[in-house]
């Protein structure tokens, strides 16, 4: 257990010494989206009857910035102690597999959580809506970061080098995320995209986590959080599997 403590130690740590490129920069990212989208479309658009614009693209933002830096903190741990040399430190210790997955994922949600909290409270100038349903949308919140933290870790035991690693983010995490419906609602697509949309996980995780601050969504929240809770165990499985079988991390 206290190597256990150590590592995760280590890995809130890590992000938390250079707050100002792992948090502040993400936060300002969000804020410019918000400025320049809502100023474009506030008074253009209603995607929901009695909704502005701005209060539909805040959660959709606030759950982007959760997803990309929660698969940023693990995928970047991991490939930086790769190439360094030091994950050898991280693998002599007599940690379980299991421990050491836990570690980089509870790592990868704290930081994503810390972000988001930083989202949420910039733009609550913005006219951000309250939370009716803060049930889900805690569940939201954990499973997607937990998600994109397993992400994350299977990406930084896969890629041998950063221009890898960049392009898994850049090929695969940014398009799911960026086609998830943070800018807009689904129903505003032709039906073969809408129908490309519902194989999106991350649409489940924007929809879901839009539903807690509107009480609206384009898919009943129930389902859209069974669909997440099952990509989460199913993304944590393979994790563990490669961990296990020490893929890449033992020669």
């Amino acid at each position: 257990m206290n190597g256990f403590l150590a590592l995760l130690y280590k890995e809130l740590l890590r992000f938390w010494k250079v707050a100002v490129q792992t948090v502040v920069a993400p936060v300002v990212t969000a804020l410019l989206y918000l400025l320049i989208f809502s100023h474009v479309l506030e008074a253009h658009i209603e995607v929901y009857p009695g909704v502005s614009y701005t209060q539909f693209l805040v959660p959709g933002l606030v759950m982007m910035s959760m997803l990309q830096n929660a698969f940023s903190n693990s995928s970047s741990s991991l490939i930086q102690s790769k190439l360094t040399g030091n994950i050898v430190f991280v693998l002599l210790p007599p940690l379980s597999y299991l421990q050491f997955f836990s570690a980089y994922l509870i790592a990868a949600i704290v930081r994503g959580l810390v972000v988001g909290l930083g989202v949420w409270v910039v733009t609550l100038g913005f006219g951000t809506p309250s939370v009716p349903h803060p049930g889900w949308l805690l569940a939201f919140s954990l499973l997607a970061c937990g998600l994109m933290g397993a992400l994350g870790t299977m990406a930084g035991i896969w890629a041998e080098k950063y221009d890898q690693l960049a392009a898994f983010q850049n090929f695969l995490i940014l398009p799911l995320t960026f086609l998830s419906g943070v800018f807009y609602s689904i129903h505003s697509l032709p039906a073969f995209w809408q129908t490309v949309s519902h194989w999106n996980p991350v649409f489940y995780m924007i929809d879901g986590f839009r539903y807690a601050f509107l009480g609206q969504s384009d898919v009943a929240p129930g389902f859209g959080l069974l669909v997440v809770a099952g990509s989460f165990v199913a993304i944590s499985a393979l994790s563990l599997l490669m961990l296990k079988s020490g893929y890449k991390l033992r020669h």
